[in-house]
């Protein structure tokens, strides 16, 4: 077959190494370490993802130094010890035709806050907002060490047949990126002041790393093209950074964008644009004759195939769409890209990282080194039906379709999808409907016998499915507050999103979980022109703040918007009473009314209907509940408990 993407296919040298293609995968951090060392089930996941096709790896964050713990299962290589396993991953990779570039990294004042850590140093004494005290500056005498420390750990990745390393000194993070963002170094001496000042520490480190590795051996420079945030590094200053760097020997340039600070800057959150940095890497690309990789949301393999022929970089770091699919890079060679699972960019990936969670994909239930290709075929085949066709039955019915079984899926409605088909419709959340997609082609693909309008009943549990064991995902219902609905108007968030109810101009949401917010953005114009026939929405929140269940730059930027379009967002306020034009809260001991409201939307949760759990019962059938019928929870728990349940079956 002939191959669609001839640029992302093509060889590229760096340094004087060749890399097969320009699928490199970017450091995404694991938590697979064991106190720094490498582990088995590391080496697999590297593997996995080389035998998929990768090209070139950068690995996730490598400390030089035993003193500040980055994350708890990250990976180090300070001294002799860590070699043996190095060997490992780098032969695993190796056995595929793939490079591998540890990213050398100190984190300084990003150090995990473990027990015993001294105070956390950095280039003055500016930390991060979040940070318990101000962190110490570095001293001289200190920084030659590190210099040291760097040239050391560069060395044992060679000892271990590494094909060079990756210097990171990007998004005002750890000790190299903070000596070069003005955000973090406020220093008088020669490491500070202006940008030569503030780049001297990154370029003697990479003169270290040189004299002890030599040449044949791959130095790349993690950088910002933009912190993308006032008072911070600007194109400007990265044109002249990039250039001294190549001057310096850099054989590669890794150009990212904004801070780890700035939240959804530097990892774009759901809903950002593709490519989100490449326009930096573009400009870069003008002023240097090394190859240019650039990162950011890049998930399809069109996308990169254009980034690279409209010469916006050389190479394309594609991380979390190789995390959701280890065969992303083959799949898109051989021409299956429907095949691809696709990557939603939600993030749930680094859920829970700092606090020494193991990477997970929402998508991708057979994350761990079992796949479901892998699965073996059940000794005895069943009949399996599956009632329910979103993301959880889809998945189920799947699953059990690989172990042999033979699987009826029956939908009640005229489409698959579920849930998940409302949960798309809000801003950045459009991805969701391309997780649908693939599900239904998978099926389609596999000759799962789908049902569609298909209510099961108790009778036909008790005559065409009686020798069936059921698989039950038939969702969850909106929780209604009946006491609440002697309001004038009232509907669910449901009801909105599925385009079943419209609401007014003046609206009340009742919870501002993610649902109530996504409806809320949704709702709200895309512009607060203070136009007089805008919306005005309150959203009514008991908890402390909105959203209080999730984090990272998914919340941040919905916040944000929702902060930009003037929406009310009042939290720690309880809803008392409601009258037909009325709606009575308490808020800090104090009771308010909004008399003006002409809609109030329910978006207080979800709860499972148990009629389906009391129809198998009476009807005598093996069943499991799966999803949200079980329980109503996140789309991730809904695939993974798909996958578990069949995969038991």
């Amino acid at each position: 077959m002939e191959n669609s993407y001839p640029h992302l296919f093509s060889p590229i040298k760096i340094g004087n190494k060749v890399a097969k293609n320009r699928i490199f995968m970017p450091p995404l951090s694991t938590n697979l370490g064991d106190h720094g060392y490498v582990t088995d089930e590391l080496v697999e996941h590297y593997k996995a993802r080389a035998k998929g096709g990768v090209g070139l790896f950068v690995t996730e964050v490598v400390t030089v130094e035993p003193t500040y713990v980055y994350l708890p299962g990250d990976m180090s290589i300070y001294d002799d010890s860590f070699i043996e396993g190095w060997k490992k991953l780098v032969d695993g990779v190796h056995e595929y035709g793939a490079l591998i570039l540890p990213q050398l990294f100190h984190p300084a004042y990003m150090a995990f806050p473990i027990p015993g850590t001294p105070r956390l140093i950095a280039p003055s004494f500016v930390g991060p907002y979040y940070a318990k005290e101000a962190p110490r500056p570095v001293t001289k005498e200190e920084l030659k060490v590190i210099i040291h420390q760097f040239g050391q750990a560069a060395l044992r990745v060679k000892k271990a047949g590494g094909d060079g390393v990756e210097i990171h000194a990007a998004h005002a993070h750890g000790l190299l990126g903070g000596f070069l963002s003005p955000l973090y170094n406020k220093r008088t001496d020669e490491y500070g002041g202006d940008i030569h000042g503030r780049l001297r520490l990154t370029l003697e480190v990479i003169e270290e790393v040189r004299k002890v590795c030599g040449e044949d051996f791959i130095i790349d420079v993690r950088i910002s093209g933009d912190e993308y945030t006032d008072g911070g590094l600007n194109m400007n200053d990265m044109i002249y950074v990039s250039k001294e760097l190549e001057k310096a020997g850099v054989d590669m340039l890794h150009v990212s964008g904004g801070t780890t600070i700035a939240r959804g800057s530097s990892i774009p959150a759901p809903g950002t644009k593709m490519g989100s940095h490449s326009a930096l890497s573009e400009e870069i690309k003008k002023y240097v004759h090394i190859p240019v990789a650039t990162v950011g949301r890049i998930v399809e393999p069109w996308l990169a195939e254009e980034l690279i022929a409209n010469g916006k970089a050389d190479v394309c770091m594609i991380g979390r769409a190789n995390l959701c699919d280890p065969e992303f890079a083959n799949k898109a060679r051989e021409g299956r890209e429907d095949e691809i699972r696709p990557c939603i960019g939600c993030l749930r990936c680094l859920n829970g990282i700092m606090f020494g969670n193991r990477v997970s994909c929402t998508i991708n239930p057979s994350f761990e080194l079992e796949n479901e290709d892998t699965l073996p075929e059940a000794p005895v085949k069943k009949k399996v039906l599956v009632i329910g066709g979103g993301v959880a039955g889809m998945e189920a019915a799947y699953v059990a379709h690989k172990k042999g079984h033979h699987v009826v899926l029956c939908e009640k409605e005229d489409e698959l999808g579920g849930l998940t088909r409302l949960a798309a419709v809000p801003i950045g959340k459009q991805d969701l409907t391309k997780v649908i997609q693939f599900m239904q082609r998978r099926l389609e693909r596999y000759g799962v016998e789908v049902r569609l309008n298909c209510l099961v009943t108790s009778e036909m549990l008790a005559n065409e499915f009686k020798d069936y064991e059921v698989i039950a995902s038939t969702g969850a219902k909106p929780v209604v507050i009946n006491a609440f609905t002697s309001f004038k108007q009232t509907m669910t968030a449901d009801d909105i999103l599925a385009g079943r109810a419209f609401p007014g101009r003046n609206i009340v949401i009742l919870g501002g979980g993610s649902v109530g917010c996504e409806t809320a953005d949704y709702l709200a114009p895309i512009v607060n022109d203070r136009f007089p026939r805008n919306r005005v929405i309150t959203v009514l929140e008991m908890m402390d703040e909105v959203m209080m269940k999730e984090s990272g730059p998914g919340r941040s930027l919905l916040v944000q918007r929702m902060m930009a379009k003037g929406i009310n967002m009042l939290c720690k306020a309880k809803v008392d009473r409601v009258e037909e034009d009325k709606i009575y809260y308490t808020q800090n001991n104090e009771q308010h009314v909004i008399e003006d409201a002409d809609t109030l939307v329910f978006a207080t949760g979800y709860r499972s209907d148990p009629a389906m759990e009391e129809m198998l019962k009476e009807a005598g059938n093996p069943y499991h509940l799966i999803g949200d019928a079980k329980q109503a929870r996140s789309i991730k728990d809904a695939i993974f408990e798909g996958y578990d349940v069949a995969k038991q079956i």
